[in-house]
């Protein structure tokens, strides 16, 4: 220890949903700890999505320890202010020890045993150390954004709020997951002219068979898959989400809806050279990947709902209300009036202020439920943790519980 070394048996990083949640099972425990936060709590639902973000799982989903919803529309979807002033009573529910605005800027092995814990400018020694910083810390954006001329305005999903940000003209939206479909949507109602380069992300149906999707899975137990058991075992975790929104009350994403209705449709996008996107030639590719992933969910509810002998109505396939002619022809922004691009290719994470053994040669963190090989040293609230929900309010309590019975050498019950 040096002089000015403070101990603390526990340090969390990241103060969002899943920190949190670690804190609420550790004050239940009565384990001493703090948690760091570099902005605060709220501070990604807050600047880090647009203005009519809502949730895409419906409201019973969110069930943080000792907090589950308890609002009137629990099929309903939490709209950005709703998810804050959930995420707000959550804190004041317990009064975590929670320090707002210290960012943990390194995190090495101490000496005596445990981690030496640089935050705020003070250092601290910790036995336990907690990674719940999230996956998203750096904001993707191609090389090549660089050389497109000034003129043509940039931003990426996470600074997006409206479309009254983004000057006069049409929008070129880059990505196609959860982010990338709901701002296509978001400005198309805004009636702008937008077009979409769509990528391999697959969607899944709102509503089938008279109920939504996620209460059908629900029931089959897909959410207590753990990726142990996943088909793609640890490939889950690359796999990107389905998009769907809950906007107004939910319903489908289709892109080729879309279309059909004037949003220009492109494969994914290659390049940008003297402003002209070059795409490849893989949108009826990934149009097609897309619906038949749908298709694949529904099949899994038909065969649950003849095995479980269910009454329930029945529904027509899905006919496509377009079809892309081939073309892949290159588009010249400036005679196309594309006056903004709006970058939804995803984040990735930033770990480069840990110095601890708990990374492949890929640098990415290996654990075991959140449980490195470097003794008392876990992440937590990433995809696949565990489960599907490991990075959502339905299931980040379970990993957080699960961790502190590792910490406590107890069995720590799931709130």
């Amino acid at each position: 220890m040096t002089q000015n070394e403070k101990s603390i048996p526990v340090i969390i990083v990241g103060g969002g949903q899943a920190g949190l949640s670690m804190s609420w099972y550790l004050c239940r425990e009565k384990v001493e700890h703090i948690v760091f936060e570099a902005k605060t709590a709220c501070h990604s639902w807050e600047d880090e999505r647009w203005d009519n973000f809502c949730l895409v799982t419906p409201n019973w989903q969110c069930e943080l320890p000792g907090h589950p919803y308890k609002g009137k529309d629990p099929h309903g979807f939490m709209v950005k202010q709703e998810i804050i002033d959930y995420v707000k009573g959550f804190v004041a529910s317990f009064n975590p020890p929670l320090r707002e605005h210290t960012a943990v800027t390194s995190i090495t092995r101490h000496e005596g045993g445990g981690y030496r814990v640089v935050a705020g400018g003070e250092t601290w020694h910790a036995k336990h150390v907690v990674i719940a910083s999230g996956a998203y810390q750096d904001a993707v954006i191609p090389g090549y954004a660089s050389a497109i001329d000034p003129a043509i305005h940039q931003v990426h999903s996470q600074d997006y709020r409206n479309a009254a940000q983004l000057p006069d003209g049409a929008v070129l939206v880059v990505g196609s997951g959860q982010s990338g479909a709901q701002i296509v949507e978001d400005l198309f109602l805004e009636k702008r002219k937008v077009h979409l380069c769509v990528g391999s992300a697959p969607r899944v149906s709102r509503f089938y068979r008279g109920r939504d999707v996620v209460d059908w899975l629900a029931d089959m137990h897909f959410y207590d898959l753990t990726v142990d058991n996943h088909p793609l075992r640890d490939g889950a975790r690359d796999k990107t989400n389905h998009y769907v929104t809950g906007r107004n009350g939910g319903h489908d994403l289709d892109l080729r809806l879309f279309a059909k209705e004037g949003v220009g449709l492109h494969g994914t996008l290659e390049t940008i050279r003297d402003e002209v996107a070059h795409f490849a030639p893989d949108l009826a590719e990934n149009l097609d990947d897309a619906d038949r992933t749908n298709a694949d969910i529904k099949k899994s509810i038909d065969t649950y709902i003849a095995r479980e002998g269910i009454t329930a109505p029945t529904e027509a396939p899905y006919v496509p209300v377009w079809e892309p002619d081939g073309s892949n022809a290159p588009l010249d922004l400036k005679a196309a009036g594309i006056t903004s691009i709006l970058w939804c290719i995803g984040f990735r994470p930033n770990y480069r202020w840990i110095d601890v053994p708990v990374f492949n040669g890929a640098n990415k963190p290996v654990w075991h439920r959140g449980v490195t090989d470097a003794p008392g040293f876990y992440f937590l609230g990433l995809p696949w943790l565990h489960t599907w929900g490991s990075g959502r309010f339905s299931g980040v309590s379970r990993d957080a519980a699960w961790l502190a019975s590792q910490i406590t050498g107890k069995d720590v019950p799931v709130a």
